[in-house]
């Protein structure tokens, strides 16, 4: 992955600097909207800055107009006019996503919710907060934090990354394997079909079969059904004991076996379980000049976390299971954090692994999910095909094994065929094209790789029942040919 000055990857095709759609076009929404919205909701030409032309991966085109609500009614008024008209809108967060899905495509307008931001209500009886959706990820973690409670969700992009793109998107992160996915956070919602109607859940109830539960159609759709104004989002006790330990391991089965182990000995407690492999880990130590928490030369290397509520008991379990792997020869060497400040530096670590990365140059670059039963055979036959097909390709892999994602990086000449390659095997194995990113612009041609058509065919149909003239995304999910279903 090869990111610019800017810090976006240009897209397929795109300078990156032509501005896309029609003035004629945006006039006549603009006529519609003015005297509806506040001055600083609309901004056109010279105030459009270069940001909103894409997320972190991928450049589209500098829209002609950007939208900002002020609030969900905001957002109604622009959706009703927009849709009358058949003009496209690009839903934008915090454009900290890496498949293209908030970059703006040609004749597209952008609606940000920027400006949909604050928390707007807690309840320490339910445990829960409501948020607007263009609320940065770590202020509802502040917040939580605040009020003596914890926030599931942790991810690298935490200061910008919004509550509603991780909706969006069903973001996951480093402690999954404890919290679940941001699904399980969400307690409800209020979104804006394309038509302008308001379906407001923000109840929070942790009960409720009163008819058809709508909420769950809005996360994870990535803005294609409709748009997320507010949730409310689920908090857990706060942790009185946070511990992590880096671990040296001879091989990935012995990572795997680990897991399997700890899942049983730290039940409860066990809040991530990441994997490093050694191309990894052995360069990015290089390149960061840190002096390594344990030594190179291992077959896998693992950060095992835990939060619990009871210090003496949870540390005791902790060091005693940590003891057995290495007696079994399940891990070679292990370095505890003993101090905040530790820590943080062993987490620094994980989350530092990128900038080596990036500094390799373009890369294609792969977030899938595979069966923890078969990520070997994943792992083997990937490798196999990317060798035939460029003998000096390089494969850098890291990732969330407590719920088998991985980011998968390759270093290669023969770029298309590598996404053939990896996406190909994937399939066999029974895997995801997409643990935790979205599907956006970039990966619309691989998801018959991990749907079925019957599936793909159902999703159009929702698709086509919520927005019946496509201007919501159009184009991400689903192939062009389908924009008007």
């Amino acid at each position: 992955m090869h990111l610019d000055a800017s810090g976006i990857m240009p897209g397929r095709g795109e300078t990156g600097r032509r501005e896309g759609g029609s003035s004629i076009h945006t006039d006549r929404l603009v006529a519609r909207l003015e005297g509806k919205l506040d001055a600083a909701a609309i901004l056109r030409g010279d105030a459009v800055s270069e940001g909103y032309a894409g997320d972190a991966s991928f450049r589209g085109t500098r829209p002609l107009l950007v939208l900002r609500p002020r609030d969900t009614a905001d957002v109604s008024t622009i959706l009703s006019a927009a849709n009358d008209l058949g003009q496209p809108l690009v839903v934008q967060g915090g454009r900290t996503g890496l498949c293209g899905g908030a970059a703006p495509q040609a004749g597209e307008v952008s609606l940000s919710l920027e400006r949909l931001s604050g928390i707007e209500s807690f309840d320490p009886k339910s445990q829960t907060l409501i948020a607007g959706a263009g609320t940065p990820l770590q202020t509802v973690q502040q917040a939580a934090s605040d009020a003596g409670l914890f926030f599931g969700v942790d991810i690298g992009s935490r200061g910008s990354a919004t509550v509603g793109g991780n909706i969006a998107t069903n973001a996951g992160g480093i402690r999954v394997l404890r919290y679940g996915m941001f699904r399980a956070q969400v307690m409800g919602l209020e979104a804006v079909l394309a038509d302008g109607t308001v379906l407001t859940s923000l109840k929070g109830l942790p009960k409720d079969n009163s008819g058809y539960d709508l909420g769950p159609l809005f996360i994870g759709t990535e803005g294609t059904l409709g748009v997320v104004t507010r949730a409310c989002l689920k908090l857990h006790a706060k942790p009185r004991i946070e511990r992590v330990a880096f671990l040296a391991l001879p091989s990935l089965a012995a990572a795997q076996d680990l897991l399997e182990r700890l899942r049983v000995e730290l039940f409860g407690i066990l809040s991530a379980f990441e994997v490093i492999f050694p191309g990894v880990y052995e360069g990015s130590v290089a390149y960061s000049g840190l002096r390594p928490p344990v030594a190179t030369g291992a077959g896998m290397y693992a950060m095992v976390e835990i939060q619990g509520q009871a210090p003496d008991e949870d540390n005791e379990r902790f060091e005693a299971a940590l003891g057995r792997a290495l007696e079994d020869g399940l891990a070679d060497d292990v370095v505890l954090s003993n101090s905040l400040r530790e820590f943080n530096a062993l987490w620094a670590i994980r989350d530092g692994l990128n900038d080596y990365l990036f500094s390799l140059g373009d890369m294609p670059g792969f977030d899938i999910s595979v069966p923890l039963s078969r990520m070997q055979e994943f792992i083997s036959g990937a490798e196999a095909d990317l060798a035939a097909l460029d003998p000096a390709a390089r494969t850098f892999i890291f990732g969330h094994m407590g719920d088998g994602n991985l980011h998968y990086m390759v270093q290669t000449k023969m770029k298309d065929a590598a996404y053939e390659a990896v996406y190909s095997r994937i399939a066999a194995v029974g895997g995801g094209v997409s643990a935790e990113h979205g599907i956006g612009v970039e990966k619309v041609d691989w998801l018959q790789y991990a749907r079925s058509p019957a599936e793909i065919g159902a999703m159009r149909r929702l698709k086509a029942a919520f927005d019946p003239k496509g201007i919501l995304n159009p184009g991400r999910v689903f192939a062009p040919s389908v924009r008007s279903a």
